[in-house]
C-alpha cells in the first residue's frame, strides 16, 4: 500500500479533479455523438415498417439529444471507471491495483452487454407481446418520443444493472462489503430489484417478469462472485500474516 498521507482538502481536490475529467469526457463524447446521431437513429428504427410520427418540431431535437446523451454516457463509462480507480489507487496494495485495474474495461463491456440484452432480447419480446394485445382492433402509429422513451426503459436499466456483479466484486475486494452481508440482506435487495423492475417496465405482468427475473439472477451472480473474492482476500491476508510472523 502506498504510504501517502493526504489531508481532507487534498482528498477533495483529487476528487474534484476526477469529476472534472469525467464531466469533460462526457461533454466531448456528447459533441462527437452529434455526428453519428442520424446513423444511430436509423439503426434503432430499422425494424419499424412505417416512419415514426412527430407531434411538434421539438420532438426531433429531443430525440437527437437523447441519442447523443446515450452515446456520450456509454463512451464515458470506461473514463469514469478509470477515474474511480485512480482515486482509490493510493489505498490499494500493488497486487490489488493490478487486479482492480482490469475492472475498468470490464465495466464498459458489461454496460454494452446489458444494453445489448435489453435491446435484442427484452425490447422485442415486450414489444411483440404488447402489439399482439391490440390485434386488429387498433391502427398502430408510434410517435418518436413515445417509441424512444419505451426503448430507453427497456435497455438503459440493463446497461446499468449489468454492472452490479463487478461493483460487488470491487466493494468486496476493498473490504467494504462481504457475502455474509449480501446474503443477510438478500430479501431487501430482492424487494428493491422488484420495485426497479416494475418501475422501468410497462404495466403488464409479462413485461415485469421479463425484467425482474434477470435482475434477481444478477444479484445471485453477484453474491457468488463476492464469496469468491472474499475467500481470495482472506487467503491473501492470511499469507501476508504468515510472512510477517
Amino acid at each position: 500500500m502506498e504510504e501517502k498521507d493526504m489531508t481532507l482538502i487534498e482528498h477533495l481536490e483529487e476528487l474534484r479533479k476526477r469529476l472534472f475529467i469525467t464531466l469533460g469526457s462526457l461533454i466531448i463524447f456528447f459533441i462527437i455523438g452529434s455526428f453519428y446521431a442520424k446513423d444511430l437513429y436509423e439503426f434503432f428504427v430499422k425494424d419499424i415498417e412505417d416512419k415514426l410520427t412527430i407531434l411538434g418540431p421539438t420532438d426531433v431535437l429531443w430525440v437527437y439529444l437523447m441519442i447523443m446523451t446515450l452515446f456520450a454516457v456509454t463512451c464515458t463509462i470506461p473514463v469514469l471507471a478509470l477515474q474511480i480507480w485512480l482515486f482509490v489507487k493510493p489505498a490499494l496494495r500493488p497486487k490489488e491495483q493490478k487486479v482492480t485495474l482490469t475492472y475498468v474495461p470490464a465495466l464498459f463491456f458489461l454496460f454494452i452487454g446489458g444494453l445489448s440484452f435489453g435491446y435484442f432480447v427484452v425490447f422485442p419480446t415486450v414489444m411483440n407481446f404488447l402489439m399482439s394485445l391490440s390485434g386488429e382492433m387498433f391502427e398502430t402509429m408510434f410517435t418518436t418520443e413515445k417509441y424512444f422513451k419505451f426503448l430507453l426503459n427497456m435497455t438503459l436499466p440493463f446497461g446499468i444493472l449489468f454492472e452490479l456483479p463487478l461493483v460487488i466484486m470491487f466493494l468486496t475486494s476493498m473490504g467494504l462489503i462481504n457475502p455474509v452481508f449480501l446474503q443477510k440482506n438478500r430479501k431487501y435487495a430482492y424487494f428493491i430489484l422488484v420495485v426497479v423492475g416494475v418501475v422501468v417496465s410497462p404495466p403488464d405482468f409479462i413485461s415485469d417478469f421479463l425484467v425482474i427475473i434477470p435482475l434477481l439472477f444478477l444479484y445471485e451472480v453477484s453474491l457468488t462472485l463476492s464469496r469468491w473474492v472474499y475467500r481470495k482476500r482472506l487467503k491473501a491476508n492470511k499469507n501476508e500474516g504468515q510472512l510477517i510472523d
